[in-house]
């Protein structure tokens, strides 16, 4: 896009939303509140089955797990006021809070997070990320059909006290609880409309805000709960969250002093927005990939799989594309998660695992696989979710695949919705993804690929690989557990189900006067104590 065009476009966007905005908000001078945008409209704010990153930020500042995370991202009490657990480490007992209430008043009770987990792990309600309760006893066996919803591992002895069977010690276990699988749902609501996430009226969380409206692809707005037990903390009486996958609108909102924050500044400013000091970058746990449907020719074959990973320039989309001081991914675990040795670094242990821009070596796989120079190739469509900094990255990669295998490849993007869709179907060849950790355990990122993985959008199945998983699952050998994690992800990388191309980092535009806020490296913004200076 010119620069005139994308000028006039940024003039229109920046005029709709604030005209949207001004009209809906009926804004005060002095009717301060905190303006942050999310991301896409989210695909649902249904916890048992969200998968997004949006949408797991919108659900933080609405519901509560038994713990949270801190800024340090170690788990502390929540809905859950404290906790035993047993000798051998596979029952935990919880003992809620007796002022926790739900945004309606109703209190929280055990039968509450009961009714979450078993029906989050109901083969029917298709989560996917179902599989993330199969540390619970029978998890996974009632969620294929081998167990009943009664033998599950959770159970609540009265109102206040629930207790936790495991299938095996599980070291994080503590901290998975803040994820939003495991966060609970008001129980009289859910069973009585199916459809209660779509509508503000039926939404009633746990946690520090609730939903008071949502313009769907333009706002959010929250308000303090009072219901809430620790509302004391919260400090703003008001959030809004603007819906938008257009990285200039954002700037633009943001410039005009319509937003707050942002995470999602177009990459052409960066340096810019850096030099200027608003601009921070954080630590992120995630890995930004390229994902093959390896049940779709011509990528059913490994060698081409391979050579599309291989013939990347990493480095270059770093420096000349993203700019936001990310690293290159040559594995699929990111740096920063610890391995047999509490001091050892996982993605350190394993080394890399390919090397970037090895262009001889893709063009020698792509021949053997029958397609010297790319010819005879039928034709390739790569998928990206609507974004500035995705399309930028997608180009950049589609003239690689040209320039050094000679294969011409039509890049289609869509809405983040119809996306997430897409993918998750099977319906595409090459997809732009992204993964964030779950948890500070390198597992977060592995079992996403085992076969019946609701999150495996590669369709990769392969039961050698499922044994690794299971293995490091059910073992109590640190060692032996690390081992199996690390000949899994060699796995993966040598069947090129993937093509890792960098690690992410958290690139937050955002006001001096904004205090409070904490950011996970999993991917979570909190706003329970943040406010306006």
């Amino acid at each position: 896009m010119g620069k005139y065009r994308l000028l006039v476009f940024l003039t229109v966007a920046a005029i709709f939303i604030l005209s949207t905005l001004l009209a809906g908000c009926g804004r005060k001078p002095m009717d301060k509140h905190l303006r942050y945008s999310v991301g896409a409209e989210p695909q649902t704010v249904d916890p048992r089955k969200s998968t997004g990153s949006p949408e797991a930020t919108i659900e933080a500042q609405i519901f509560e797990g038994l713990t949270a995370l801190d800024r340090y991202d170690h788990p502390i009490p929540a809905a859950a006021q404290r906790w035993d657990i047993s000798p051998d480490e596979m029952k935990y007992t919880f003992f809620l809070r007796e002022s926790a209430k739900w945004s309606n008043g109703d209190p929280v009770t055990a039968k509450d997070f009961v009714f979450a987990w078993r029906s989050a792990l109901d083969p029917n309600l298709a989560s996917g990320y179902a599989y993330q309760l199969y540390y619970l006893k029978n998890g996974e066996a009632y969620n294929k059909g081998l167990a009943t919803a009664e033998q599950i591992g959770v159970k609540a002895i009265d109102d206040h006290t629930l207790e936790v069977t495991l299938e095996k010690p599980t070291a994080y276990f503590l901290s998975l609880l803040a994820f939003h699988t495991y966060y609970p749902v008001h129980r009289s609501t859910a069973q009585s409309n199916e459809k209660w996430a779509a509508k503000v009226q039926t939404i009633i969380g746990n946690g520090p805000f609730k939903m008071t409206k949502w313009v769907h692809n333009s706002k959010i707005e929250f308000e303090r709960n009072e219901y809430y037990w620790d509302a004391a903390k919260v400090k703003s009486n008001k959030l809004t969250f603007i819906l938008t996958e257009n990285s200039a609108t954002e700037l633009a909102l943001f410039e005009n002093g319509l937003i707050d924050m942002g995470n999602n500044p177009p990459i052409s400013e960066i340096s810019r927005l850096i030099k200027e000091d608003h601009l921070q970058i954080h630590p992120y746990l995630g890995t930004y990939f390229y994902c093959f449907n390896v049940t779709k020719p011509p990528f059913d074959d490994p060698k081409i799989r391979k050579a599309f990973s291989l013939v990347i320039d990493r480095e270059a989309i770093i420096k000349n594309v993203v700019r936001g001081q990310q690293k290159a991914a040559l594995g699929w675990v990111p740096f920063g998660l610890p391995d047999a040795k509490a001091d050892d670094d996982f993605r350190l242990v394993g080394g890399d695992l390919l090397k970037d821009k090895d262009v001889e070596t893709a063009k020698t796989l792509l021949s053997s696989a029958g397609y010297p120079d790319g010819q005879n190739l039928p034709p390739i469509t790569l998928l990206y979710n609507t974004s500035e900094s995705h399309k930028a990255v997608a180009e950049a990669i589609q003239e690689m695949w040209r320039k050094n295998l000679g294969v011409n490849v039509s890049l289609v993007n869509q809405e983040w919705k119809v996306f997430l869709s897409s993918r998750h179907r099977g319906d595409y060849q090459v997809s732009r993804h992204g993964w964030l950790g779950d948890y500070a355990d390198p597992m977060t990122f592995l079992d996403m690929f085992t076969s019946d993985s609701g999150n495996n959008d590669a369709q990769y199945k392969n039961s050698d690989y499922d044994k690794l998983i299971t293995l490091a699952k059910k073992t109590s050998n640190p060692t032996l557990r690390l081992q199996a994690l690390h000949t899994a992800e060699k796995m993966l990388l040598d069947d090129a189900v993937i093509a890792p191309i960098y690690f992410y980092t958290q690139l937050t535009m955002v006001t001096p006067h904004v205090k409070g806020y904490t950011h996970s490296v999993l991917g979570v913004t909190y706003f329970k104590e943040a406010y306006l200076e």
